[in-house]
Formats: structure tokens, C-alpha cells, sequence
């Protein structure tokens, strides 16, 4: 029959002769065949051949340098295959860490020290009444500003102190009539989240007066908090980037040139400003730079001279002054990394892959050398 015939051609090694169809019958079905695979070595001697098993050394040691073996010796190869081996685990850093550091480094090269920014929470005797910014102001309002439920109130300030920031928000002082209010300790004593790091710098202005004045320039860099609509450009909390330089005979023009040299080393020098009103600083400006990535003149920041009513009762001589500016470290890291939603960059919406994926921060390295001179 048909079934003995194919049994045939397969005995006989001409397996080809039998469709395909039929030798799968035969061998799962009726179980007439069965399908082996045979695999052929052929073994010959190469180059490496050897009666014994020889380890290659790993290392290049001493012994060998001493007896001279290392001549003789094999070693094993480097393995510098690109993508060879596991991938290391690292962290990445995030882009706000990269531009903050860039700014951390243009300052510690204009000489400025750092000021300790630990502080989230604030008295609104530091936030606010150090500043001589009046407990009326809507600034200090919950509209505006987040408030401690426990603890709801403390103030470490030194009394005197206390006191003659006191004197200066009801009757004034050195030429100044004050606010004329009656102040009250328990608005100041309440605990909040500060809403500026000018705090600090208030913190650290009364602290040089009481070790003794010196001419002395300070930054800091850290968050504040400001109880605001959240949308594509504000959040609740953000980093704010101050200088402070205090010595004697400071004047407007000091300021002026200090933003020259400062947004030089970011790339920007042309600047304009514009008078503004802040409630610690007179004169105060704002400051505009034309941007060479948005090819545009953008607003990049904020400055002024404290006024004398707050550093008189500090303690600070007469004859010093304090100039000052800030600006967001959330604003220059967005227009460095094309980035148009602030909720892209810093909060639960951020993407993993862009803290991986972004790219170096040339913040203060594309030719600062050439902008620092010509601004000079």
C-alpha cells in the first residue's frame, strides 16, 4: 500500500520522496517513524593549542616584575566593548540642582559668602516687622501667606531688638515718622512659612552688626512659600536667589554696576531698569535684560537699597548701606530647558525620564570670559 511504499523510501534514506503532509502522519500519528537529529563535530589544533590547561594571570604584580615571568606571561584582555556588561545604577540630577549650582559657583566667584537658609519656618518678626513691612500690609494677610496651626507663635529675637523695631513701625526714627499703628508682639510672634529669604538676610545683617560691622557680601539660594493660585507659571513654594553686599557709602550706582557684572556671567548684558516700589527697599528697581535664547527683553529680576529704617535699629553705623537684588531660580532653569509648564519641572507631574535625559547646565560658561570684559 501507499503507507509501505514511504516506509520504504525512508528506510532506503530518501526521506525528500515523502510530501510533508505524509512523513508528519507517519511519525506523530501512527508512530511508524521516528525523527532523530544527529550533529557532527570536526576537531582540529589551533593556534592556542596546548597539553595543559594554562590560567591567564589578571593582574601585573610585583613577583612578576621582580622574577621577570610577567615577559612570558598571558594576560587576560580588557573588556572595553562598548555596552559590554550591566548598566551602573546612579542618581541624576535634577535640572533646578544644575542651574542652582551654576549660580551657587557665579557667586562664590564674585566673593560673596553663603548665608544658612535652614529656616523654612519664620516668625513674622524676621518675615515681616524686621523689614519694617506694617502688620496691615495685605502681604501679611492668609490670602497671601501660610500660617503655623502648631506651633502658631514663637519669636527667639533678643529684646532690645524687639524693642527698637518696635519704636520704628509707631514713631520712626533717624528722619522717619514710622507707620504710625499701634504694633502688636502677637502679630509678630506668629510662625509662619517665610514668604522671602530676605529673612535671612535680615538674620544675618543683625548678627554683623552685633559681632561688629565689616564690609561683607552674601547670597543665598534655598525655597519660599506664598500661598498662591497654582497655574502654568506659579506654584505655592519656589527658589529664590538673593545677593546682599552692606559697606559704607554704597549708592545706586554701586547696585547698577554689581547687576552688570552678575548677569554677565550669565550670558546677559544688556540690562534696563525701571523704578518699582518695594516696602523694604528705596530706591527700588526692577530689572530687565534683553535674553540672547528668547531673543527678547524679559523681566529677570527685582533690587534696591534697604532702607534706613531697617538697619538703624540692627545697630548698623550710619554712614553703611546695603544694596540687594533677587530673582527665581525657576524662571532662568524653564527658559534654559524649553520648558513652558513650571509644573513640568518641579513637583509630582515632572517625568523621570526628563531628570535623566536633560543635559548639562551651561549656565555661566558660554563665553563668560568675553561677556565679563566687555561688560567691564
Amino acid at each position: 500500500d501507499i503507507a509501505k511504499g514511504f516506509l520504504a523510501a525512508v528506510n532506503a534514506g530518501d526521506v525528500a520522496s515523502v510530501p510533508p503532509k505524509e512523513l508528519d502522519a507517519l511519525v506523530k500519528k501512527r508512530k511508524l517513524v521516528k525523527q532523530e537529529t544527529w550533529k557532527t563535530f570536526t576537531i582540529s589544533k589551533g593556534a592556542s593549542f596546548a597539553l595543559e590547561r594554562k590560567k591567564a594571570a589578571s593582574d601585573l604584580t610585583k613577583e612578576m616584575l621582580q622574577d621577570g615571568s610577567w615577559r612570558d606571561a598571558e594576560f587576560k584582555s580588557y573588556n572595553l566593548v562598548p555596552g559590554a556588561g550591566a548598566p551602573p545604577n546612579g542618581g541624576c540630577v535634577h535640572p533646578l540642582l544644575k542651574v542652582r549650582q551654576q549660580f551657587r559657583e557665579i557667586f562664590l566667584q564674585m566673593g560673596f559668602a553663603e548665608m544658612p537658609t535652614n529656616n523654612f519656618v519664620e516668625s513674622g518678626f524676621w518675615n515681616f516687622d524686621t523689614l519694617i513691612q506694617p502688620q496691615m500690609h495685605p502681604a501679611r494677610d492668609a490670602h497671601d501667606t501660610f500660617f503655623m496651626k502648631t506651633p502658631a507663635a514663637a519669636n527667639r529675637a533678643p529684646e532690645d531688638y524687639v524693642k527698637r523695631v518696635r519704636a520704628m513701625h509707631e514713631t520712626g526714627g533717624g528722619g522717619s515718622i514710622g507707620h504710625q499703628y499701634s504694633w502688636k508682639r502677637s502679630e509678630a510672634d506668629k510662625n509662619i512659612l517665610r514668604t522671602h529669604t530676605t529673612a535671612v538676610s535680615a538674620r544675618c545683617l543683625h548678627k554683623l552688626a552685633q559681632d561688629g560691622f565689616r564690609p561683607a557680601k552674601f547670597f543665598s539660594i534655598d525655597r519660599v512659600f506664598r500661598n498662591e493660585a497654582v497655574d502654568r507659571t506659579h506654584l505655592a513654594e519656589f527658589h529664590q536667589v538673593e545677593g546682599v553686599i552692606c559697606d559704607v557709602g554704597l549708592t545706586l550706582g554701586d547696585l547698577i554696576g554689581v547687576l552688570y557684572q552678575f548677569f554677565a556671567r550669565l550670558g546677559m548684558t544688556q540690562l534696563r531698569f525701571k523704578p518699582a516700589f518695594n516696602p523694604y527697599t528705596e530706591p527700588s528697581m526692577e530689572i530687565f535684560a534683553y535674553h540672547p535664547m528668547l531673543k527678547k527683553w524679559v523681566e529677570v529680576g527685582n533690587s534696591g537699597m534697604f532702607r534706613p529704617e531697617m538697619l538703624q535699629p540692627m545697630g548698623l553705623p550710619e554712614d553703611v548701606n546695603v544694596i540687594a537684588w533677587g530673582l527665581s531660580l525657576e524662571r532662568p532653569t524653564m527658559i534654559m530647558y524649553g520648558i513652558d509648564n513650571i509644573r513640568d519641572l518641579f513637583g509630582s507631574k515632572m517625568q523621570m525620564s526628563s531628570v535623566k535625559n536633560n543635559p548639562i547646565c551651561r549656565l555661566g560658561m558660554i563665553e563668560q570670559r568675553e561677556t565679563v570684559t566687555m561688560t567691564e
